[in-house]
């Protein structure tokens, strides 16, 4: 299986939460959560770690995700994903590139290789 690339260009595929659900594993659902529950300071339960990619019309979505604004963009607009809309980059993709550059690199590289920008 190749890459999935979220909407705003973060790789699904590399996601932990979409790893666990894609191996069925309930031991890294559980590894997963305890790690986020640490790290972030909310409380993630077992059947959280759950998600089939962001751009998925399955209706397991990690919470995160499935209230992304970006996301929510991006599936009005009928888009594979941000880099093929016509107001890219927008300001909400702005704010997110500021923080996670690799998502801005990953969204460019697709609009080069699909000849959307030259160079």
């Amino acid at each position: 299986m190749g890459k999935l690339i979220g909407y705003c260009g973060i790789v699904c595929s590399d996601c932990p939460v979409f790893v666990a659900t894609q191996k069925n594993d309930d031991a890294e659902r559980r590894r997963v959560a305890e790690i986020f529950t640490k790290q972030y300071g909310r409380e993630y339960k077992l059947e959280d770690i759950n998600c089939d990619g962001c751009v998925s019309d399955s209706s397991r979505i990690f919470w995160y995700c499935n209230d992304c604004e970006i996301r929510k963009c991006g599936r009005e607009r009928k888009v594979e994903n941000c880099g093929f809309c016509v107001e890219y980059p927008c300001e909400r993709l702005s704010e997110l590139f500021a923080k996670y550059y690799v998502a801005k690199e990953t969204l460019d590289g697709i609009r080069r290789e699909r000849g959307i920008i030259k160079g």
